[in-house]
């Protein structure tokens, strides 16, 4: 059995731990997000404790603080050279993780979505995916990324999700007012779009692109509207919100 700590209990922390939950694992959760804490101690696999005492009691730490808490919290706190530590934490490094954290040297950072609570979220990992696969591997993909600078660019892709979700929400509001029946017609884009991708095929290269073409037929509904929002600069938006994420994680500037 691997005890699991979890340092910083929120949205994101619950869902590890709910992932987690029955798979033989003994699990401390830190007091901070009392909330959570409580919710999550209800299941029998895991407690309170404080962050000291979930080091303490903990072969992996899973840290899930915000990044000024982090460097406030963390040196506060006396981690063992044999202990395992992973990262949840955007705008941390991994040197500086090694500094927060000494003396462990087991350290990777890895992103995990909210649907990692019921499995199938892609987890890319840097430098290695060893526990985060021991940890999550049987229920999701785990893939360890080659540089931290690509790691922190997955980052940035997640944010593509409040702007896939804010205009699923615009077209069903739409759709809404004409049917004059707003749950059945968010029902109708949460279907279509879930179809569209758990349809496409699970290998290869180029999947979005052959997607795009089958969706282009010549005066058709999709190319129709996609090429209004490429006129107006929307679809190049997306693209030019991601650029704006470089200097704050550390990617390279555009060529």
């Amino acid at each position: 059995m691997t005890r699991v700590g979890f340092i910083g209990t929120g949205e994101i922390a619950a869902a590890m731990v709910h992932g987690l939950t029955g798979q033989g694992h003994g699990m401390l959760v830190s007091e901070r997000g009392a909330k959570i804490a409580a919710e999550l101690a209800t299941l029998d696999d895991v407690a309170i404790a404080s962050n000291q005492a979930v080091i303490d009691g903990s072969d992996i730490v899973v840290l899930c603080l915000l990044k000024d808490v982090a460097h406030d919290v963390l040196p506060t706190l006396n981690f063992r050279a044999d202990q395992r530590v992973i990262s949840v934490m955007v705008d941390v490094s991994h040197t500086v993780l090694r500094d927060l954290c000494f003396p462990v040297q087991d350290i990777e950072i890895t992103i995990p979505l909210p649907f990692v609570a019921t499995g199938t979220c892609p987890l890319p990992v840097y430098p290695m995916a060893t526990n985060v696969a021991e940890l999550f591997g049987a229920k999701n993909p785990v893939f360890a990324v080659k540089t931290e600078t690509g790691l922190n660019a997955h980052f940035a892709a997640t944010a593509m999700a409040s702007a896939a979700f804010s205009q699923a929400q615009t077209a069903a509001q739409w759709l809404g007012e004409l049917t004059d029946d707003n749950q059945a017609a968010e029902q109708y884009i949460i279907a279509m779009l879930g179809g569209f991708f758990t349809g496409l095929p699970q290998d290869g290269q180029g999947r979005l692109a052959d997607a795009l073409a089958a969706l282009n037929t010549e005066g058709g509904l999709n190319q129709t509207l996609r090429e209004h929002m490429r006129q107006r600069g929307v679809l190049d938006d997306l693209g030019d919100g991601l650029d704006g994420f470089r200097d704050r994680l550390g990617l390279p500037p555009k060529a």
